[in-house]
């Protein structure tokens, strides 16, 4: 019986340090997408601003 309490114990244990693994690695990862996210958002802005610069410059040149 004590057999089976020690490794329902051990089990438990191993179950407990698994989620907490997970719980860190989640956490990890939701930190990185709002970074990834933070930097999409950053280089969206950079396309917007050359594709105006573009645009504007297009625009001074002759019509063939």
């Amino acid at each position: 019986m004590d057999a089976d309490f020690t490794s329902l114990e051990n089990k438990i244990e191993r179950i407990v340090a698994l989620c907490q693994t997970l719980r860190d690695e989640n956490h990890a990862l939701r930190e990185r997408a709002d970074a990834l996210e933070h930097e999409k958002r950053a280089l969206k802005e950079k396309i917007d601003a050359a594709r105006v610069r573009l645009e504007a410059f297009m625009e001074r040149l002759p019509a063939e």
